[in-house]
């Protein structure tokens, strides 16, 4: 159970922050920009769900859970050390990736099939949600950006390269299945 009886602590105050395993790095570090790009993307479908109700507010409110587990699994280095942990290490698995997989599969089942880029807009939700597709997927870049350097689970970079696919397709159900799709034209302005 976390118990936050103080919110700041000074620790912070010299550039550098705490992992999960109590080393301290500096707060640009990648692991850091890391789990703080998948921080942001939480408070990007916050605003989404301003605009959802139903199934598509429980899909997102199940999506912003997997991203603390998420942040909670990148704030922690050396994989290699997770037996040694004493306690379970929480870090994302095959099933987060598959139920993501599964949803696509449900949308995409809904939607017709694309004849042309889209540009992002349309509804509120839709533009909210690529939005969240754009920081999702600058997420998986600095996950994989941190892979070249250290360990990181590679069900992590699966379930941020499947999210922004998630996005996608809950952007063009949003857009009234696609049919409100703002489409792009090439060279229109010339």
């Amino acid at each position: 159970m976390v118990v936050l009886n103080r919110i700041y602590t000074k620790t912070g105050d010299a550039g550098e922050t705490a992992l999960v395993n109590g080393a301290r790095v500096a707060k640009h570090s990648p692991r850091v920009c890391a789990y703080g790009t998948v921080d942001e993307l939480n408070s990007v479908l916050g605003l989404c769900r301003l605009h959802t109700e139903g199934e598509a507010d429980a899909a997102l409110a199940r999506i912003q859970n997997d991203l603390f587990d998420l942040g909670a699994d990148l704030a922690r280095p050396e994989m290699e050390k997770d037996a040694e942990a004493g306690y379970p290490v929480l870090r994302i698995v095959e099933s987060q990736v598959s139920r993501l997989e599964a949803e696509i599969d449900a949308m995409i089942a809904r939607l017709e099939p694309l004849r042309s880029f889209i540009l992002p807009g349309g509804s509120a939700l839709a533009a909210h949600l690529h939005h969240a597709r754009t920081v999702a997927r600058r997420a998986e870049r600095d996950a994989v950006e941190l892979a070249s350097m250290e360990s990181v689970n590679d069900w992590a970079v699966k379930y941020l390269n499947r999210l922004s696919d998630w996005f996608f397709c809950a952007a063009r159900i949003a857009n009234d299945e696609g049919r409100a799709d703002v489409l792009w034209v090439p060279g229109a302005n010339r």
